[in-house]
């Protein structure tokens, strides 16, 4: 829960990124012609480079050394109390799948269910925040569940138990799902069933507030097949209803709320009509939603503000008035690794070309010779989680198909190299 910002198949899949030097070459050998001298013979083409045996992956390497202890613990190093969340320890278990890892997978979900869950995901959902104490020591600082934590824990449970085989993974995320379902599902007055971003027992109406970024529509299908008899067709009906709502500048709001006096979506209480960090993982949902997905061309259509904003700024917006469309801020490079799969699915070419630029280890163009480059900090762990996302989506290491499932390309990554 994002309450700080303190900080198919395998054969198919091809590095999307490789696809963009592709055709920035192909522009460019015509003028590279046009300027040789005309006397010169023409110089023999250079063999084409040779395609990386493996993905090395090292982005997620390195967030895995950096972010996740030996414990399985994911922490955020840029809080005061060095916070772990269920955000946290669910975006470490989906990377882990994605990359193949089933020692971190088990890791993180082993210290998750002892340190947030009680000892058991089946019976608890996990608490959101954990960390260093006012008082001193350690432990669970927010009791309070935060769905979309929960919903990433019980689709990467599940999808586990399916890539990997194993029927424990498959129903204990089945399990966590029923909890998320009987606690964080309402029948809100007015609108009908939808996801809470918390509990229903600390929610309570006239107004009642809600995250768009909490619901990946991939997932919420990806649900609606395995629990057939749940609330999801019309979790999903409401939440594209929400969509269509709160967005009139093409913009999503990090909050919104839903008025049951007035029957209709309204500007959050206490968060307003801003939209940033939390607001940029609908953008990246939306670019990763499958192609066949009946919602993809209307949703897009809605959050049509990021790349109006790129085409005329040639920046990605750190803060944004949903309602004016007013925008101010340079976004951290996290958010570019967001806009990813957002720009790609729009075919913004010449967008999605800068941003790759932008984000580290994309095209931008090298230092130049015996020039100094100081020591770059790392990113913070949410930038960091955002640029997995999207960096790995675009790379062709994952993809969701129409009704939500995983797709992984396992045999295209390399073995990663174990400390002895």
């Amino acid at each position: 829960m994002r309450r700080s910002n303190t900080a198919p198949p395998p054969d198919r899949f091809a590095s999307r990124r490789a696809l963009l030097g592709a055709a920035g070459l192909a522009l460019a050998l015509p003028r590279l012609a046009a300027a040789a001298p005309t006397a010169a013979p023409p110089a023999p083409a250079a063999p084409p480079a040779a395609a990386p045996a493996c993905h090395p992956a090292t982005d997620w390497a390195a967030f895995a050394a950096r972010h996740i202890q030996p414990d399985g613990r994911v922490i955020d190093f840029n809080t005061p109390q060095q916070q772990s969340t269920s955000e946290g320890q669910s975006y470490g278990m989906f990377f882990a799948l994605v990359h193949n890892d089933r020692a971190t997978f088990a890791r993180v979900l082993a210290w998750t269910e002892a340190n947030l869950a009680g000892g058991s995901l089946a019976k608890q959902l996990p608490a959101w925040q954990w960390g260093r104490k006012p008082s001193g020591g350690w432990g669970v600082l927010d009791a309070n569940a935060a769905s979309d934590a929960d919903l990433w824990i019980a689709y990467s449970l599940m999808e586990a138990g399916r890539l990997w085989n194993d029927a424990a993974y498959r129903t204990l995320g089945r399990e966590v799902l029923a909890l998320a379902v009987r606690e964080e599902i309402i029948n809100v007055p007015g609108l009908g069933r939808m996801l809470l971003p918390w509990p229903k027992s600390v929610a309570s109406g006239p107004l009642w507030r809600l995250n768009p970024s909490y619901a990946p529509l991939q997932l919420l299908r990806y649900f609606q097949q395995a629990d057939a008899a749940g609330p999801w067709n019309e979790v999903i009906d409401n939440t594209l209803r929400m969509f269509g709502a709160v967005t009139p500048k093409g913009f999503a709001p990090d909050w919104c709320a839903w008025s049951q006096d007035s029957r209709s979506f309204v500007a959050d209480p206490q968060k307003g009509v801003t939209g940033s960090y939390d607001a940029i993982r609908v953008y990246l949902w939306a670019g990763m939603l499958s192609e066949r997905d009946p919602a993809r061309k209307m949703l897009l259509l809605s959050l049509r503000g990021p790349r109006q904003a790129l085409a005329e700024n040639h920046a990605v917006p750190e803060y944004v008035d949903t309602v004016t469309g007013q925008v101010r801020g340079m976004a951290p490079l996290g958010f570019s690794g967001a806009m990813l799969p957002y720009l790609k699915a729009l075919d913004a070419a010449d967008a999605l070309a800068d941003q790759v630029a932008r984000v580290p280890g994309g095209r931008a163009a090298p230092p130049a010779p015996n020039a100094t480059t100081p020591p770059v900090a790392p990113l913070p762990y949410y930038e960091q989680c955002l640029l997995l996302f999207g960096q790995a989506w675009l790379d062709g290491r994952y993809e969701f198909g129409r009704n939500g499932q995983l797709q992984t390309s396992w045999r295209t990554l390399c073995r990663p190299n174990r400390p002895a």
